[in-house]
């Protein structure tokens, strides 16, 4: 995503969206995302949560040869076809219609700033019909519950972030 600030000096938004829970797991405002960049956001969340995300737009040398190194298979949107990545579409649809068409940042510092107080807004409080009413951090908090203690994510990303043994409701689905 991109905007800009008063003075006209435009910034880009990384944002990184879980595709089971709807949480919004990055949001990264900056003058330019390079492909370093997007390679240590994502080596963060993989530290923290064990995700990874796609898009054509992460194709950078820096990012095929990270993948490289830690051993991830890329799987790239296909052009022409956004719903691939649907949920993080309609989270940028979101954050556009609701804080960056609203808001005039001063500066990237308080865009920062707004950019991480709606995120905590979007995560923490606001009910997903698709969640059964839950919010996103609620929702994922229940699915973490859900994990068998010997398959529960420890942070170190050797696992997938979520199985298909995992169902909303403890409902199981074929």
């Amino acid at each position: 995503m991109h905007d800009q600030i008063a003075s006209g000096r435009r910034f880009r938004v990384l944002n990184v969206v879980d595709d089971v829970n709807r949480e919004c797991l990055a949001a990264v405002p900056d003058t330019s995302i390079s492909g370093r960049c997007v390679v240590r956001e994502l080596t963060e969340l993989i530290v923290r949560r064990g995700v990874s995300d796609n898009g054509t737009e992460l194709t950078s040398n820096a990012v095929l040869a990270w993948c490289g190194e830690i051993g991830v298979e890329w799987h790239y949107t296909a052009p022409g076809r956004p719903m691939q990545n649907g949920y993080v579409e309609s989270f940028n649809g979101r954050m556009r219609d609701e804080l960056l068409n609203e808001t005039l940042f001063m500066s990237l510092a308080h865009a920062r700033v707004e950019i991480a107080a709606w995120v905590d807004d979007y995560n923490r409080e606001r009910p997903h019909s698709s969640l059964d009413y839950d919010t996103p951090a609620a929702f994922a908090a229940k699915l973490d519950k859900q994990w068998p203690a010997s398959l529960r994510p420890t942070g170190s990303a050797t696992q997938p972030i979520a199985s298909t043994a995992l169902m909303r409701n403890n409902a199981v689905r074929l």
